[in-house]
Formats: structure tokens, C-alpha cells, sequence
């Protein structure tokens, strides 16, 4: 076997390994790239549940701020009311 027939054999061989080596590549690509889009699908729930929670809790603070709000502001006007009352009366006497 002369120079050439041993480096043409060499070289179908590096080929052979190299081939080898790039579909191992792209499957590991493939694999990578499936395990990111399920953990990205994971977190895309996460955070829909996540907002989902914050949502419903914030409703709940919101109708009991709002609530207490009606509390304070009927309370406003009613000490209001009274206060005009009392103001009419120092005027006008007992009369209305």
C-alpha cells in the first residue's frame, strides 16, 4: 500500500468520524431544543397561574378597600349632615 491509498484511508475514516460526530451533534441540538420549549411552556404556566393568583387576591383587596371606603365616606357625610344641621338650627332656631 503506497502513501496515497493509506491517506485516502485515513481520510474516509476522519469523514466517517466527522459525520458521526454532526448527526450526534444535531440530535443533541434536537434534544436541547425540546427540553428548552417544555421548560419554557412550564414557566409560561407558572406565570398564567402566578397572574391569574395576583389577580383574584387584588379583586379581594379592591372590594374591601372599597367597602371600607363606603364606610368612611357614608360616615364623612353624615357627620357632615349633622354638622349642617346643627349649623342651621344656631341660624334659624328650632324651626325646620
Amino acid at each position: 500500500m503506497g502513501n496515497l491509498t493509506g491517506d485516502m484511508r485515513r481520510l474516509r475514516n476522519e469523514i466517517g468520524v466527522l459525520r458521526g460526530s454532526r448527526e450526534s451533534l444535531l440530535m443533541e441540538l434536537a434534544r436541547m431544543a425540546k427540553d428548552r420549549k417544555n421548560t419554557v411552556a412550564g414557566m409560561r404556566t407558572g406565570f398564567r397561574n402566578a397572574h391569574a393568583e395576583m389577580a383574584r387576591s387584588s379583586r379581594a383587596e379592591r372590594v374591601a378597600f372599597l367597602s371600607d371606603l363606603k364606610k368612611v365616606v357614608f360616615g364623612m357625610r353624615k357627620e357632615f349632615a349633622d354638622d349642617l344641621a346643627g349649623a342651621h338650627k344656631a341660624w334659624f332656631g328650632k324651626g325646620i
